[in-house]
C-alpha cells in the first residue's frame, strides 16, 4: 500500500495546521465516498466494479486475444484521457510476446502521421479508435487515414474485422460501426476521459499489450476499499489533497512530480492531464509539471534547487528491486573505481536520497513509497490520484470533472476548417 512522508527542513506546514484542515475537510471526504448527485454523470469510476467487472474483463481478454493472434501491430487512436492511462502502463510493462503498440490521434502534424504510417509497412495490424465525443479532430482524422490504410491492404471484410471502436452508445461512432461491421465497445457515459483507466478505454489496449489487467483492476479495487473505509483522519488521499491546498494557499503555484524510474515517463503525462484539466479553472489551481530524474537533475534540477520558490515536489519512490546490474572493474584507470562492485539499484537509490535531502532544504518534498512497479500498483496509483484529485478540487472550490477551457479553442479551429 502507498505510504506518504513529508520532507521539509523549514517545516512550512505544522502538524497542527495540517490536522486542523483535515478536520475541516472531513465533510468533503464523506461526500466523495458516497458520490455526489450533481456529479453523477462523471463518477462511474468511483466504484471499480461498474466498468471493470468480471464480465467486462472476460470480453476485454477475448478481444485482446483475437488481436494478439492476428496482428504484428496495434494502433491506439486517442488523445488525452483516451490514451494516457493505457500508454503509461503499456510503455512501463509491455511484454515482448505481443503486437507492437503504435499511437495515433495525438497530433495533426503531417510529418508525425507519415512516420506513423511508415511504421506499419509490412505489418498486419488492427486499430482501436477511442472517442467519447467523436468530434475531436486529432483522433477523427487519424481514424480516417488508418481506415484507408486497412482498406488498401485487406478485403473489406478483413479490414472491418481489424477495426475496434470505443465510443458512446447512440453516437455517430457507434453508427459507423453498425454500418460497416466494426467491433464496438462502450466508452462509459458517466466517466470523463481522464478518469477512464478502469474501463474499456484503458484496459483493452493494455490487455492487447500483454498487461495483467486483472491484477491492475484488483489494485484499483483494493485502493478503493482503503480510501472508502478506515479512520477518516488517516485517509491518505485526503491528507495529500489537503497538503496540496495548503501549499497553494501559501503561494506555491506548481507541483512537480518526479521519480528516478524512466518507466514512469508516460505516467507523468496521465497525472499532469488529470490535475491540469480537473483543477485549472476559475483562475485557480496548481500547475502540474513533471521531471524525469536523474537525467533532468542536470537541467531543471538547477531551477528546483536555486530558482524562484514557485513549487513543491512530489516523488514516487519504487521500493521493490526490479533489476540488478553490478559494475565490474575493467582494469582501466577512469577514476570511477569507487563504483566497483556496486549495483545500479543502490546507486539510483543513493541519487534519490541525495536529491530529496538537497531539495527539501529549499522546498517541501512529498514522498510516496510505491511497493513495486507492476500492474497491481499501477491500479493503486490510478485510483489513488483520481480520488485525491476529486477531493483536492472540491477543497479548492471548483468542479473537478468539467473542462470548459479545453472546448474554448475548438470553435475557432472548426471555423477555420469550414465545419
Amino acid at each position: 500500500m502507498l505510504n506518504l512522508t513529508i520532507r521539509d527542513k523549514r517545516a512550512l506546514i505544522s502538524e497542527s495546521e495540517l490536522s486542523g484542515m483535515i478536520q475541516e475537510s472531513l465533510p468533503v471526504l464523506r461526500q466523495a465516498q458516497k458520490g455526489e448527485e450533481r456529479f453523477a454523470d462523471s463518477q462511474g469510476w468511483l466504484d471499480v466494479e461498474e466498468w471493470a467487472n468480471a464480465a467486462i474483463l472476460d470480453n476485454i481478454l477475448s478481444i485482446a486475444q483475437r488481436v494478439r493472434s492476428t496482428c504484428d501491430a496495434f494502433v491506439l487512436i486517442g488523445v488525452g484521457g483516451s490514451n494516457n492511462a493505457a500508454r503509461s502502463v503499456i510503455e512501463a510493462l509491455k511484454t515482448d510476446d505481443g503486437p507492437e503498440i503504435i499511437y495515433a490521434g495525438t497530433t495533426l502534424s503531417a510529418n508525425a502521421l507519415n512516420r506513423m504510417l511508415k511504421s506499419l509497412e509490412g505489418k498486419d495490424f488492427a486499430i482501436d479508435c477511442i472517442a467519447k465525443n467523436f468530434e475531436t479532430l486529432e483522433p477523427g482524422s487519424s481514424f480516417r487515414i488508418l481506415r484507408k490504410a486497412l482498406a488498401d491492404r485487406y478485403t473489406p471484410e478483413e479490414a472491418a474485422s481489424r477495426i475496434i471502436c470505443t465510443g458512446t452508445y447512440g453516437s455517430s461512432l457507434e453508427q459507423l460501426c453498425i454500418d460497416n461491421g466494426y467491433t464496438f465497445v462502450p466508452f462509459p457515459t458517466n466517466i470523463g476521459g481522464r478518469y477512464t483507466a478502469m474501463s474499456y478505454v484503458g484496459l483493452l489496449p493494455m490487455a492487447v499489450a500483454g498487461v495483467d489487467v486483472a491484477a491492475l483492476v484488483k489494485g484499483a479495487a483494493d485502493m478503493q476499499y482503503t480510501l472508502h473505509t478506515g479512520a477518516p483522519e488517516e485517509n491518505l488521499a485526503l491528507r495529500y489533497a489537503v497538503l496540496r491546498n495548503l501549499y497553494y494557499q501559501k503561494g506555491y503555484k506548481l507541483e512537480l512530480l518526479a521519480s528516478f524510474e524512466p518507466q514512469l515517463k508516460w505516467f507523468y503525462k496521465w497525472w499532469i492531464q488529470l490535475f491540469a484539466e480537473s483543477e485549472g479553472k476559475d483562475g485557480k489551481g496548481l500547475f502540474p509539471v513533471a521531471a524525469e530524474y536523474s537525467e533532468e537533475l542536470h537541467a531543471v534540477g538547477q531551477y528546483v534547487q536555486d530558482g524562484a520558490p514557485l513549487m513543491f515536489e512530489t516523488f514516487l519512490d519504487i521500493q521493490a528491486r526490479q533489476d540488478s546490474l553490478v559494475i565490474q572493474p575493467d582494469g582501466k584507470k577512469d577514476y570511477f573505481d569507487y563504483l566497483d562492485g556496486k549495483d545500479f539499484y543502490d546507486i539510483n537509490k543513493a541519487a534519490f536520497n541525495a536529491t530529496v535531502t538537497a531539495h527539501s532544504e529549499k522546498l517541501p518534498c512529498l514522498i510516496f513509497k510505491v511497493p513495486a512497479l507492476d500492474a497491481y500498483n499501477f491500479g493503486q496509483l490510478f485510483y489513488f490520484f483520481q480520488f485525491a484529485c476529486y477531493l483536492s478540487g472540491r477543497i479548492l472550490g471548483i468542479d473537478p470533472f468539467d473542462q470548459p477551457g479545453v472546448e474554448a479553442y475548438k470553435g475557432w479551429m472548426f471555423k477555420a476548417l469550414g465545419k
